[in-house]
């Protein structure tokens, strides 16, 4: 039996829900580092890239799945 294929909709609600995980795992990866006064600065920028990373990633699928416009 063949699945039907994803609807619009579920595809935009897996895009969001894969940048929830990704962005979940990153605090959960950072928390569980050892933070050393020296290295505070190299560690926000680490932070700060792969979020900037992740809505890049995120907002392409997103382009390639646009949100149908209702009509008026």
């Amino acid at each position: 039996m063949t699945r039907p294929a994803p609807t619009r909709d579920t595809v935009r609600r897996s895009i969001a829900d894969q940048l929830l995980t990704a962005l979940d795992e990153l605090v959960a990866r950072h928390r569980a580092l050892e933070l050393h006064d020296d290295r505070l600065e190299l560690h926000a920028e680490l932070i700060a890239a792969e979020v900037a990373h992740q809505l890049a990633m995120t907002r392409n699928a997103l382009r390639r799945n646009p949100a149908l416009r209702h009509a008026r």
